[in-house]
């Protein structure tokens, strides 16, 4: 599958990951049409991939492009998107974080065809797994070609994926917190990051591995009864720990669900 022409409303982090993940060869965009707010970004992509071109502003990205991405700040979501003119049909991807649809549709204010979606960091090595919602066949093989695509069948399961996401600070956090009491036990920090790292890269790929082994299952085999994984679980549990992380995924969810 190859697109015609994408747009990215947006020059940030993710946008950069996405352009970087869809133009590694074999490229899935024939063009890609990036805003020139970020100008030094912008710049950078285009010097990078032949297919870049950067737009005069963002209403030049809308009208160049078949399938447009709002890669912006939800902070200023409402003042730029109300701003753009889209054309009925048009494909028009959000991946504005916190954000209902029906507001989308208003800001908008054209017929199109409108899908949310979550893209992490990793699209750019084609490796990152993207929720989507509601499904749709063409982004899902987009979002395939840069690692996995979930489409979810509800805007409940959907907002779930989400507050998951959340989980990427909190994750590399306890890395950081397993290093730094290393160091202050005795350990050089370098040693302590080339050990943690690798470490957890293997869990991951573990609990990744063909077979969908239930993550209690995996939780289960790497405790040996008395062992000392077994003794850091049950603290965790009995000091807090479960109930501190189910409180904050709720007070995540709570905020994309707009309750808080």
């Amino acid at each position: 599958m190859k697109i015609d022409s994408i747009g990215f409303v947006g020059t940030g982090a993710i946008t950069v990951a996405m352009v970087r993940g869809v133009l590694t060869e074999p490229a899935y965009a024939s063009a890609i049409h990036v805003s020139p707010r970020s100008a030094h970004i912008a710049a950078t992509l285009a010097d990078e991939f032949a297919a870049v071109r950067i737009a005069k502003d963002n209403q030049d990205v809308v009208e160049r492009s078949d399938m447009v991405f709002l890669a912006i700040r939800p902070q200023v979501a409402e003042e730029v998107v109300r701003a753009l003119s889209f054309r009925d049909g048009q494909m028009v991807v959000s991946l504005i974080a916190a954000t209902e649809r029906q507001a989308l549709v208003e800001w908008i204010g054209a017929d199109v065809h409108l899908v949310q979606a979550i893209p992490l960091p990793f699209v750019a090595g084609r490796q990152g797994v993207t929720a989507i919602y509601p499904p749709d066949t063409a982004l899902a093989a987009l979002f395939d070609a840069l690692g996995t695509a979930v489409q979810c069948q509800s805007r409940k399961e959907y907002d779930l994926l989400a507050a998951a996401s959340a989980m990427m600070s909190t994750y590399f956090g306890i890395m950081e917190q397993v290093a730094v009491w290393l160091e202050r036990s005795g350990l050089e920090k370098a040693k302590g990051q080339a050990y943690i790292a690798p470490l957890f890269a293997s869990l991951a790929q573990k609990a990744n591995s063909p077979g969908n082994e239930p993550f209690s299952a995996l939780s289960r085999e790497f405790a040996t009864k008395g062992g000392l994984n077994e003794q850091v679980l049950s603290d965790f549990e009995k000091k807090g720990g479960v109930a501190a992380l189910t409180a904050a995924l709720d007070g995540v969810l709570a905020r994309i669900e707009g309750k808080n």
